[in-house]
């Protein structure tokens, strides 16, 4: 089984397609407490996609419920 390398370079735009494309996910939770007392706390919940990829995969998993249906 070989192993093909290419030596051809992304350019941005096509970086940005892809990740629009497919999407990324970014969830970070941090507390940093001290003797019981809670001295920060970071949420974050990061996505970055199209807005078509977002819709297909949030009514997978039940996001969009919430949202008006169109008349």
């Amino acid at each position: 089984m070989a192993v093909e390398k290419t030596n051809s370079s992304s350019s941005l735009a096509e970086v940005i397609d892809r990740i629009l494309d497919k999407g990324i996910v970014v969830d970070a939770w941090v507390r940093v407490s001290l003797v019981g007392i809670e001295l920060l706390v970071v949420e974050a919940r990061i996505v970055i996609a199209s807005v078509e990829t977002y819709l297909k995969y949030a009514e997978a998993v039940g996001l969009t419920q919430s949202a008006a249906v169109p008349a």
